[in-house]
């Protein structure tokens, strides 16, 4: 009910304010064209009035010009050419006139009066521009009236009519053009106010109508429906608001109704959700203290990875010391002893470098904490400098290694020097360690323009790996049963800290088993373009 007389009140005021919108519309409308006729009759107005004076100036010009040498002819040419563009705008305006005019009759025979007047004044522009090329100063016997009378020919006469005369009455017709439609303009405003302020006061009187009608409508039932939300509020679920009206009120009224009934059920059944709720506590509690044993289990592991891993420190040190000792203990002895116990204490120092490696990677934990700074890397240097200590690491197992491409000159990518030799590093060693006594270690390279990659391929001809070591090749500390038998240190971090690098550098690396033997080891990097650069 209250629905029905509310929509039919909200049609009728939308309904009215629709009719004083469409009424404003029409309104503005014809002001508007008004206006815009009113602007374009001033542009006319003031286009001939700038037309006049141009001439005007033109006049006097020339008058200086008979008169004493030395006038300035850029200034002539300026005043014509003032004179031809103000005729193309008065055209411009006479077209655009006789477009907004409403009265086609009217439009029509004012273009036609304009045309004609522009086509002679243009006619006397030209005779003007013919007439004044070759202006001189008079001569000394010349008679100065006889040249002022010929002056005045052509500056006020042009085909049989009198240019002053013309201009003046062209003007006086503009103005009252002007006149014309700022009056017009002036009663479709007038008419806007007076139509907007009549439609305002009736729809006004008819809201306020409408509004006292619907308060006292509204008063009673919202009361009611007031009262019970407080009585929800204090928590009087017992209270009922009155329903026997056949309105919408009334169906609110059951709604709320019911919704107290549906509340004190819940009460009854808020003690059992109260009881779930702490069991499901108690569970997430247990499940947490799991967790937490857990990571205790994982931090022990840590602690004892880096008790084993200080301890092996201990022993290459020791050992270093002890050749050192033995070396320099007594009388001088031959260079090949003195040798022998440099290289074993090199050897002993690149084990003692791969263990404090290990430790550092272990501080670092994550991926993420490798620090990189990014920069244009030429590959070049980087893979030089490692194929370097590399070729000192495989000297002393007496394996060879084997370039089968040429560096990559001028490539370049987008990374850490420093990182990218590591990376590059991680990889020989891991090919020098795990290869057989004698054996070769072979490297490619291979370049995709069209994907903007680069790949470093490393091949060994060593243990080989097993099929079932390939998923977890990069967890931490795994290593294979293979790897385990055939070098017994190591903490199984070179390869997880490799794929993390190549990650970091938006690369990828893979590992996978030759079928002739041996590890195949394959790095792509993506390469730095213009389009990257930028």
């Amino acid at each position: 009910m209250f629905r029905q007389r509310l929509s039919f009140a909200l049609g009728i005021l939308a309904l009215a304010f629709m009719l004083q919108g469409a009424v404003a519309w029409w309104a503005i409308d014809v002001a508007t064209g008004h206006v815009q006729r009113g602007r374009v009759a001033s542009d006319l107005l003031k286009a001939y009035l700038e037309l006049s004076a141009t001439k005007q100036r033109l006049r006097s010009w020339t008058s200086q010009a008979l008169l004493q040498a030395g006038a300035d002819g850029q200034l002539r040419d300026r005043y014509q050419l003032d004179m031809v563009v103000t005729l193309q705008r008065l055209e411009g305006y006479a077209r655009r006139a006789a477009e907004l005019d409403d009265d086609p009759l009217r439009a029509q025979q004012e273009l036609a009066q304009r045309q004609e007047t522009l086509g002679i004044l243009r006619r006397s522009v030209e005779e003007l521009r013919t007439a004044l090329a070759s202006t001189r100063p008079l001569p000394a016997d010349a008679d100065p009236a006889v040249a002022w009378a010929e002056l005045t020919r052509v500056f006020d006469a042009s085909q049989g009519r009198d240019l002053r005369s013309l201009l003046a009455e062209t003007i006086a017709r503009e103005q009252q053009a002007v006149e014309r439609e700022r009056a017009a303009a002036d009663r479709s405003l007038a008419l806007v106010a007076a139509g907007a302020l009549t439609a305002t006061l009736v729809i006004a009187a008819a809201a306020v109508f409408l509004a006292v009608y619907f308060a006292r409508a509204l008063s009673q039932p919202l009361n009611e429906l007031s009262a019970g939300a407080q009585a929800l509020q204090r928590g009087d679920l017992a209270h009922r608001i009155p329903d026997q009206r056949d309105d919408e009120f009334a169906g609110l009224g059951r709604t709320v109704n019911a919704m107290a009934e549906e509340l004190q059920q819940h009460r009854a059944r808020e003690a059992q959700v109260r009881q779930d709720l702490e069991d499901q506590v108690q569970t997430r509690t247990a499940e947490l203290q799991e967790a937490l044993k857990a990571l205790q289990t994982v931090d022990a592991s840590r602690r004892r990875l880096f008790a084993d891993i200080s301890h092996e420190l201990r022993t290459p040190t020791t050992a270093i010391r002890g050749e050192a000792e033995i070396a320099l203990r007594g009388r001088d002895k031959p260079v090949a002893e003195y040798q022998d116990a440099l290289r074993r204490i090199v050897d002993t120092s690149s084990q003692l470098a791969r263990i404090i490696d290990d430790l550092l990677t272990m501080a670092r934990s994550d991926a993420e904490a490798l620090s990189i700074h990014r920069e244009a890397v030429p590959l070049q240097a980087p893979l030089q400098e490692a194929l370097r200590q590399a070729q000192a690491l495989a000297a002393s197992s007496h394996i060879t290694i084997e370039m089968h491409d040429a560096l990559p000159e001028g490539l370049c990518t987008l990374g850490d020097a420093a990182r990218l030799r590591q990376l590059f590093m991680v990889l020989l060693d891991n090919a020098i360690r795990y290869s057989h006594h004698g054996g070769a270690v072979h490297i490619s390279t291979q370049q995709f323009p069209a994907e903007a990659r680069w790949q470093l391929e490393v091949r060994d001809h060593g243990i080989g790996l097993q099929p079932e070591d390939l998923p977890r090749l990069f967890e931490r500390h795994f290593r294979g049963e293979r790897a385990r038998l055939h070098r017994a240190d190591g903490a199984g971090l070179g390869l997880p800290l490799a794929q993390s690098l190549a990650k970091a550098h938006g690369g990828h690396l893979h590992l996978e088993p030759h079928p002739e033997g041996g590890t195949v080891a394959r790095l792509s990097l993506p390469l730095l373009t213009a389009a990257t650069a930028a």
